[in-house]
Order: C-alpha cells, then structure tokens, then sequence
C-alpha cells in the first residue's frame, strides 16, 4: 500500500512560493505550523528544496528526490522519481513539500493540500499550481495577521473532491 500524499506549501497572493530557492518572506508562525504538521512524518522534496534547507529536519523522516544517482546526504534517503519517492514512503501520510517540479507531478497523486496562503505580493520565480476548485473543496481556514509583517495569512485545507 502506498502513502497517501498531502502537499504542503505557503504561496503568496500569486501563487508565489520561491525566489532563487529560498523563501520570498520570513513568517515564523507558518515555519511552526509546518513544524507541527508534519513532526513524526516522512517528508518527500526535491533535491533544491533539501539544498535550501540545508539538513534533514529532525524528528522527520527525508525522501529527497534527484535525478543524480550518485547524491547523498546523511540522515536523507533518496528516489530517482516522485514515483518511487511514494513505494519508498510506504503507508500513511507523507507531506510533500516542494520545490515547484514536485508540486506538479504531485498535485494529481495528493489526496490533500495544506496551503498558508499569504495575502501579499512578493518576487517569486517558483510558483504552485492553480488549485482547480472543480478537484478540490476547502474544508478549513483557518485566518491569521502577523504584526511583524504587517500580513494577514490563513492556514487553508483542501480535500480532494
């Protein structure tokens, strides 16, 4: 049996959720949130997305995929595809959390998406797909302002119709 795929992601008023593969803002809430959602989970990413952070994040079990056989990294397993990336994750929940490629090839495998929706414009060349209201039902929102920022944001749930 295969993991069932939820994408996680925080887009900006444009779908936005990169610049030259770092984050385009700093919100620590949504950096907590992520933290909460997916401790104690496999996370699936592509190898830029792991090279943006840097480490494998603790208490989370790391799929990175890369197209270079030869790529490791400690603390990290590694897939040749999304496809494989999902075999090797097994059963239960495993987040996908980026970069842009994955989210495409992704989107039509996930089950749900857990979107932070910043409701700002940023400079972005990364972006998340358009989210298809005829595939997917918001089933929660959860809104937030970030006084720091001077930013309102939601944390959104979409279901897979």
């Amino acid at each position: 049996m295969s993991a069932q795929l939820t994408l996680i992601v925080a887009t900006e008023r444009h779908n936005g959720i990169g610049v030259r593969n770092t984050l385009p803002w700093r919100l620590p809430e949504d950096l907590a949130f992520f933290k909460r959602t997916t401790t104690g989970h496999t996370i699936v990413m592509g190898r830029k997305t792991f090279d943006s952070i840097g480490r494998p994040l603790p208490n989370r079990r790391s799929i990175v995929i890369t197209r270079n056989p030869d790529w490791q990294h400690e603390g990290v397993e590694t897939a040749s595809s999304l496809a494989q990336a999902v075999e090797l994750a097994g059963s239960g929940e495993a987040f996908v959390i980026g970069g842009a490629q994955i989210y495409i090839e992704a989107l039509p495998l996930a089950s749900r998406l857990i979107v932070t929706e910043i409701a700002g414009d940023f400079e972005c060349d990364a972006f998340f797909p358009a989210i298809d209201s005829s595939t997917w039902k918001e089933v929660s929102r959860d809104p937030h302002h970030s006084e720091a920022l001077g930013l309102s944001y939601a944390f959104v749930i979409y279901q897979r119709r």
